[in-house]
């Protein structure tokens, strides 16, 4: 039995989801950090839990082909690029890869190609956005980012994958607070002034935003402050307090106060410009944002009678991408300032067939029904938890031709598909767009069209109707936990099956996020009982 600082020589057989080498030894499992596949290192063991373990490399006996050996290690160690330590190449086929396995594992889906994942030809300093913790380290306020897995804050000048002006104007602004023996927040006493600086830049524009994040709303010396800035950087056009006196992980308060100049930049993205405020959702990566926008784009094969819904419309990005090529675009989301923020682009870009509104997908639709409004396109780019089972059935009850989905997350997305397939629609066209280089998250595009089958019937689905489905009982955790047993020999713990319903977005008992636990630090599920799980969850029909 291995115990806490043993050293074994192990051979790496696969990665994790999150860029760890992944070991095999007496039925554990080992997690190792900067480890790939194929190499053969010599481990030593961190912790050890009841099936799974954790460890790092004391010395590499042999090296993968494909390690990127200039990698600074503190990138690794804070999470900022966990795939870092990878060729680029190579983090485009496992990307690849992760798509094909999410669709066959909890789709079922094998017969439609997945195309190579579109990358980047520079795949680095692409971030437009940074958010940058504030803390004493050694009795000096520093700058950096948390070591994975704590609130321990790692010093960081170069951040290698924001953009190169973010870093500088980051280190300036640091120094500042330093001259002017501003206080850093202590997380543990709650004392402190500066929690965190927030930096925004358009990539096409220039245009940068400064959000100082503080404790109260008294900055000694702003306005000293404020004019060595603007001095140093005359494309600082907005500069912004945000204030947050809560003991939370959550970055922004409530209250903002505009410091300096205007509470918005602007940027463009496929020929639209965009208005940017401090809380926007826009894509940190524009260049691959684009790419992504127009693979959605191609994939719909738009014409000038079309009409498109655009669920989850954020600040209309996507939707005014469309706006040019077709008929009329509706979009709904549920946050009224990117709903106000939406029109306000439209009327910018002077498109006048792009109509947002307040609210839920699900009532939104409902209502166009009502007065005749028939999409031919569906277009959807929700959260990591991907869609609900009301949405979909009320997407599929407007009958489009052609639902386009763009998702951040490729297993809720296979369950998704799993479900549309069944209510009479086939996927047609899977590609990868890498929007996070030297990072695991991977973002896809997939075209889905509707079946020509006789034999289908369309009904009429009222919303409230649709929240109240008769669905047949659900599964016990210890009628999961039998299922594996006996199919697989395998015993799972409710943890293992809570952890693997967080991953797919499927309901459960609790919810790590209500109880401030962050995604990096939830637990891990191993690979085996993580599928085993999810053919239960199949068996069960819990993913359709």
């Amino acid at each position: 039995m291995l115990t806490k600082n043993d050293i074994v020589q192990v051979e790496i057989s696969d990665l994790s989801h999150d860029g760890s080498g992944v070991a095999k030894i007496d039925g554990f499992v080992f997690f190792v950090e900067n480890a790939l596949p194929g190499e053969l290192v010599k481990m030593r063991v961190l912790k050890v839990k009841k099936q799974i373990g954790f460890g790092k490399v004391e010395e590499y006996l042999s090296k993968s082909p494909y390690r990127n050996e200039h990698l600074d290690n503190t990138y690794l160690r804070t999470g900022i690029a966990d795939f870092g330590h990878l060729d680029y190449a190579q983090q485009l086929v496992f990307k690849q890869k992760q798509v094909i396995d999410n669709l066959y594992k909890i789709a079922g889906i094998s017969n439609v190609s997945v195309n190579q994942t579109l990358g980047m030809e520079k795949p680095y300093a692409y971030r437009n956005k940074a958010q940058v913790p504030v803390r004493r380290v050694n009795g000096q306020l520093e700058t950096g980012f948390f070591r994975k897995n704590s609130h321990d804050l790692v010093p960081i000048d170069d951040f290698y994958i924001q953009d190169k002006a973010i870093d500088q104007l980051i280190s300036f602004v640091r120094d500042l607070l330093r001259r002017y023996d501003l206080k850093p927040y202590d997380e543990n006493e709650g004392t402190g002034l500066i929690r965190h600086i927030v930096v925004r830049k358009g990539h096409y524009s220039n245009q940068m935003m400064l959000v100082l994040v503080t404790t109260r709303p008294k900055i000694f010396r702003i306005y000293q402050i404020l004019e060595k800035l603007v001095s140093q950087f005359p494309n600082l056009v907005s500069i912004i307090q945000n204030i947050n006196d809560k003991k939370t992980n959550a970055i922004f308060g409530q209250e903002f106060k505009t410091l300096y100049g205007k509470d918005t930049i602007t940027d463009s993205m496929l020929g639209n410009n965009y208005i940017i405020s401090a809380q926007s959702f826009y894509q940190v990566n524009t260049e691959m944002a684009e790419k992504l926008y127009q693979t959605a784009i191609d994939f719909s094969d738009l014409n000038e009678n079309d009409i498109v819904i655009d669920a989850y419309s954020g600040i209309g990005t996507i939707g005014l991408s469309f706006a040019k090529k077709v008929k009329a675009v509706y979009g709904v989301e549920v946050i009224e300032t990117a709903v106000k923020d939406a029109r306000e682009n439209a009327k910018q870009n002077a498109i006048s067939n792009a109509f947002y509104t307040v609210g839920t997908a699900e009532e939104a639709m409902a209502q166009w029904s009502k007065v005749g409004i028939k999409p031919s396109v569906i277009l959807v780019d929700p959260p990591r938890k991907g869609l609900t089972e009301s949405f979909i059935k009320a997407s599929v009850a407007m009958e489009p031709q052609k639902i386009t989905y763009v998702s951040c997350n490729p297993a809720t997305m296979a369950r998704d598909i799993a479900l549309y397939q069944t209510l009479g629609y086939q996927l047609k066209k899977v590609q990868p767009v890498d929007l996070f280089p030297q990072t695991h998250h991977v973002e896809t595009v997939c075209l889905l069209t509707r079946k020509n089958v006789a034999g289908y019937v369309n009904v009429d689905i009222d919303v409230k109707e649709l929240k109240k489905d008769k669905l047949p009982p659900k599964p016990t955790y210890k009628q999961i936990q039998a299922y594996v047993l006996e199919k697989y020999g395998m015993k799972v713990s409710t943890l293992n099956i809570a952890t693997v319903k967080d991953e797919l977005g499927l309901e459960k008992q609790f919810s790590w996020k209500e109880d401030g636990m962050a995604a990096k630090n939830r637990p891990q599920c191993p690979k085996e009982k993580h599928d085993a799980i999810v053919d239960a969850f199949r068996h069960f029909n819990m993913t359709p």
